[in-house]
């Protein structure tokens, strides 16, 4: 928390003589500027470790216990991660909503906003915000043929960051129109045609809320490869035509590695077939009943057998091979993909590790804070990695579910909800952002309270 001016300064890193007797600490120099770049160097994602805590700058004493030199201004660094609050605001709003409560509160610290995501809805958006990066647009097939505009971004140098759900997503089928055994991943494939200008050395991409289950066979299409029948005729589109596979033409298709790395944000385990695979578990939301789910069953385990023959890939046990209708499975044999867990992905990606150094107090949050926020949400990530670097963490959140209490053990401090704070869910939805404005406020006085 920043102290007045007038408050005794103490050195950051002596253990012994003068200083050791004020052992906390404060910022020196002036602000950084409120926004930092977060580029991926070279394109590549950093590695997903936990960090070591930060070493902040020596000060030195003179005999009395005081800094010697030019007296320092105590400056507050309050990094602010958090998710898209589903339904009223994204990630990048968030942040800003966050950070004018933070200015109202502590008027001169440094507010560095770092929006993330788990790997599903706004993966685009919060890694083009973060990164600084610049959006792009291709208009490619719908799940069901019709031309649509997908969005996609350029991150760093030489990253590229996309969503399937753009191209092929549930969204896009009007509810009387929903039948995985016609949707089809083609246009996700022209998505990532599109998306591979020169230079580009990698993709993340996030394969939430598909409208499909053909096993990314329409991608594959889009990007060379032959599917064929016992008549060499190429199949049509859709999880259905799978079990009319007889072979794999990847002669049209020149292989992206090791030049290009696709890493996927992936969460689920799913096998591709069985009772917990992707037409079973996922089917039914796509619009399959009972008779489709048998049949798209059995036509990605024909999908699956042709891919391990003529591919040399055994991708339907693999966990994860289920996700998005099969097309984790897809990602793996025709792109050589990696599945990852989304929310390490999604938060190394946006540069928040290097984002983190010299902070003072970590801001993140969601729609709903509950059990699965701690276990596998990008906010719980942020609390992990802030709490590794012995950060304290505030979350903000629109309401409180079963099981949210699990994040104190994450460094969580304070945790408050708009819902136990006066205001009814109708005011939430119809003013977000002042909302979520005044909740920050209310958290960052309840910090300054704790720690005076």
């Amino acid at each position: 928390m920043a102290r007045s001016a007038s408050s005794p300064r103490s050195c950051r890193t002596s253990t012994s003589g003068p200083c050791a007797a004020k052992p906390r600490s404060t910022r020196t120099g002036r602000s950084r500027s409120t926004k930092e770049g977060g580029e991926l160097q070279a394109g590549l994602i950093p590695a997903v470790t936990r960090r070591e805590p930060s070493k902040r700058r020596q000060t030195t004493c003179n005999s009395e216990g005081a800094p010697r030199g030019r007296p320092a201004s105590p400056v507050l660094k309050v990094v602010i991660a958090p998710n898209a609050f589903k339904g009223t605001l994204t990630a990048s709003q968030a942040a800003a909503a966050i950070a004018r409560g933070v200015r109202e509160v502590f008027p001169d610290a440094e507010v560095v906003e770092v929006p993330v995501a788990d790997g599903g809805d706004g993966t685009v958006e919060a890694l083009v915000s973060a990164n600084h990066g610049q959006y792009r647009t291709a208009e490619v097939e719908g799940p069901l043929g019709d031309p649509v505009k997908a969005t996609y971004g350029l991150i760093g140098k030489g990253g590229t960051v996309l969503e399937l759900a753009a191209a092929s997503g549930l969204a896009l089928v009007p509810h009387s129109r929903r039948d995985p055994r016609k949707t089809s991943t083609y246009g996700f494939g022209q998505l990532l045609q599109a998306a591979r200008a020169p230079g580009t050395v990698e993709f993340i991409v996030g394969i939430g809320g598909s409208a499909t289950n053909d096993g990314g066979a329409g991608m594959a299409q889009a990007l060379g490869y032959r599917l064929l029948d016992v008549d060499d005729r190429d199949l049509p589109r859709g999880g259905a035509a799978l079990a009319r596979l007889e072979r794999i033409d990847a002669s049209g298709f020149e292989s992206w590695a090791p030049a290009v790395k696709v890493m996927v944000a992936c969460d689920v385990t799913n096998p591709l077939t069985g009772p917990q695979g992707a037409s079973a578990v996922y089917g039914p939301q796509k619009g399959a009943d009972e008779a489709a789910v048998r049949e798209l069953d059995a036509a990605l385990a024909r999908f699956a057998d042709v891919v391990e023959r003529d591919l040399g890939k055994r991708v339907a046990d693999v966990p994860g091979a289920g996700a998005a209708g099969g097309t984790g499975a897809g990602l793996m044999a025709f792109l050589d993909a990696s599945l990852v867990r989304g929310a390490p992905l999604i938060v190394s990606a946006s540069g928040f590790d290097s984002k983190l150094e010299g902070a003072d107090l970590v801001i993140t949050g969601e729609g709903q804070v509950d059990a699965q926020t701690a276990y596998g949400k990008a906010p719980g990530e942020v609390a992990q990695r802030a709490q590794a670097a012995r950060i304290p963490v505030l979350l903000l959140a629109g309401s409180k579910g079963a099981g949210w209490e699990a994040l104190s053990t994450l460094g969580v401090t304070s945790v408050v909800a708009l819902t136990e704070e006066g205001v009814d869910l109708e005011q939430a939805l119809n003013e977000p952002e002042r909302m979520l404005t005044q909740a920050a406020v209310v958290a960052c006085r309840r910090h300054q309270w704790t720690t005076n």
